[in-house]
């Protein structure tokens, strides 16, 4: 998990990274926005999984590494002795660490690249050439959430590409749209009209931006859960989210669906399948589970 507090980043940097407690966290990060970091990520620092957290909850691990990114000029020694004061942090807790020169606005570029899903479907970074003769979704890390490399967004979207005459014409709803990454891919591959709905203001604000650099805002209309009233039955609704929140929201998008629509539902773990899939047994005709890494994708048609 990591916020930024700033775009314009330096040529030299130094991470001070401590292990915190999720007692502590909400204070950690107060101060080092307050002491001018630039970024502050935690991470697991004791190999401790975190699958599926319940509705509107950040959970951190039981002992969190915090990082800390600072520029160079700022005075390293005078924040470092005033997170061990208040933190009450342990003698050499608190480990400094100088970052080589590079330039860090181009760095991510070197693990994330054009990706080709299916025959037609590619996910290309703003900074590459479309790739020829593909249907691209151009897409950088930011406010994504999501951008194609993990596996249920994957999933879906060879889904999406499998199933292309399934999306054209059609009205989709994209529920958990996050990014906006499966609307937008659905509006290129013709869909007529698009809703898409997120929890987090930010993903709906991620998702209006990418769908406006690939040239389909128009086609997309997003919301927070309690502004979506819908007054139709879409033809296709995806919803890559998690196992709990499917399971609790399948009467709801059932509704949605129209009699002989398509499904697909992802973000689900192969331990939790059989469950997702109890719980749409009532409304769905559903097909073979797609799985990849361990993760599972439902898709489906709605029973007349």
């Amino acid at each position: 998990m990591a916020s930024d507090h700033n775009s314009g980043l330096s040529p030299s940097w130094v991470q001070l990274v401590f292990t915190i407690t999720p007692e502590q966290a909400p204070l950690a990060e107060q101060l080092l926005d307050a002491l001018g970091a630039a970024s502050i990520t935690f991470t697991d620092a004791a190999d401790q999984p975190i699958f599926e957290p319940d509705l509107n909850t950040t959970p951190l691990w039981s002992q969190s590494r915090c990082i800390g990114l600072f520029d160079s000029q700022h005075d390293i020694a005078a924040i470092s002795q005033r997170l061990q004061q208040i933190l009450k942090l342990p003698a050499n807790a608190l480990q400094i660490e100088v970052l080589e020169d590079r330039d860090w606005e181009r760095a991510w570029l070197d693990d994330f690249k054009p990706m080709l899903f299916g025959k037609q479907l590619c996910i290309c970074p703003t900074a590459f050439e479309p790739l020829p003769d593909r249907i691209n979704i151009m897409l950088d890390p930011g406010l994504a959430f999501g951008t194609g490399t993990h596996p249920t967004t994957r999933l879906c979207l060879e889904w999406l590409d499998t199933h292309a005459h399934r999306v054209k014409d059609q009205q989709v709803l994209d529920y958990g749209c996050g990014s906006g990454i499966l609307a937008i891919a659905a509006g290129l591959l013709g869909a007529a009209q698009l809703d898409g709905v997120d929890i987090d203001p930010q993903a709906l604000t991620a998702t209006q931006a990418n769908a406006e650099r690939n040239q389909v805002a128009g086609q997309i209309r997003s919301y927070l859960p309690e502004q979506f009233k819908p007054q139709h039955q879409y033809d296709l609704l995806l919803a890559n989210i998690l196992a709990n929140p499917l399971i609790s929201l399948a009467p709801m998008l059932c509704q949605h669906l129209k009699p002989g629509g398509a499904i697909v539902l992802s973000g689900i773990l192969l331990e939790q399948a059989n469950e997702v899939a109890a719980a749409y047994a009532g409304f769905i005709e559903l097909n073979p589970a797609q799985t990849h890494d361990g993760w599972v994708c439902l898709s489906g048609t709605r029973r007349a």
